[in-house]
């Protein structure tokens, strides 16, 4: 019994050697959109080796001219890698791509290390981590936050869920794409900590728009108004980086006709996410729901394609009338 309990802590001691002292420079990255291009480039620009894939063929050759090599399907990118690192745009899309019949977890290879950042239910990780164990990968879900502009200057915040031992195998990774790095529990606990973000950032964006639009109609000089607000009390991300006016801020989605920024369609599917997790847990969150309810508006309007901060534009609208 002795000698046998002995080679089985051999056994494990020389897995969990083999497992985590490799060092990961093939990379994967599925997804290359306004976060994901940004991404997969500075990982090339750390030196990883990375293959990419994207249902669009114009992001592929987007991401082809930032050393990116371009994969014709999930399973051709995940092929021999160490690493797939992912931002999806869905829970569907993300439980596809990693549990399909030629998805990441069927595809890649034994040891390899799985990191989502998408923003899911934080139940789509734990759906998914069982199964990459019990086929021998690692997973850890890794939401971002930082928006498109963290995304270019590798400046991203990484919120992971999973174990220590996988988290800190994805740092070298993570370091390339962002500037910090949170561990913040097992499967799912990224995600819990994206989703509140997100529901506090479309909260305090909302009142942003809200209060800059009452004070220029009652005739307040714009940037003079941003000025205050930033050295008061109510200074926020929301005033000093992604003010929604126009021309105050020139790196804002505002100043750039409300492109390239976080999209309202997306704002809306996180402030959802977060509104089912507060319902399951039955927290209250009645500014969440009066945001979710306006950044739904602004997209029956047509302007899910716009940053969120564009609901400055349908305030305007609304006080007009």
């Amino acid at each position: 019994m002795a000698a046998r309990s002995v080679l089985s802590i051999q056994y494990l001691t020389f897995s969990k050697r083999a497992y985590s002292s490799k060092v990961d420079k093939n990379v994967a990255f599925l997804g290359l959109g306004n976060m994901g291009k940004y991404m997969a480039a500075n990982l090339v620009k750390q030196g990883f080796v990375v293959r990419g894939y994207d249902p669009s063929a114009a992001a592929l050759a987007e991401a082809a001219k930032t050393g990116v090599t371009g994969a014709s399907s999930i399973a051709a990118a995940v092929d021999g890698v160490d690493a797939v690192v992912s931002i999806l745009p869905s829970n569907k899309v993300v439980l596809d791509a990693y549990l399909g019949k030629d998805g990441v977890v069927a595809r890649a290879p034994k040891g390899a290390l799985l990191i989502d950042s998408s923003t899911v239910d934080p139940n789509v990780p734990k759906e998914i981590e069982p199964v990459a164990i019990k086929n021998g990968v690692g997973f850890i879900d890794a939401p971002v936050s930082g928006g498109t502009m963290g995304a270019q200057n590798a400046t991203l915040a990484f919120m992971a869920g999973g174990s220590k031992e996988n988290f800190e195998r994805s740092l070298p990774m993570l370091k390339a794409m962002g500037a910090k790095h949170f561990h913040c529990g097992q499967s799912g606990a990224g995600q819990v900590a994206k989703l509140t973000n997100n529901m506090l950032m479309g909260i305090t964006g909302m009142a942003t728009a809200e209060c800059m639009n009452m004070g220029i109609k009652m005739g307040l000089d714009p940037q003079v108004l941003l000025d205050v607000l930033n050295n008061s009390s109510a200074r926020s991300w929301s005033t000093e980086v992604y003010c929604p006016v126009p021309g105050l801020v020139p790196t804002a989605p505002s100043s750039r006709n409300y492109d390239g920024g976080f999209k309202n369609e997306l704002m809306v599917k996180d402030l959802e996410l977060a509104s089912g997790m507060a319902l399951g847990i039955r927290s209250p969150i009645p500014l969440g729901a009066v945001a979710t309810q306006l950044y739904r508006i602004a997209q029956s309007r047509g302007y899910g394609q716009k940053d969120f901060s564009f609901i400055f534009q349908l305030l305007q609208e609304e006080s007009k009338q």
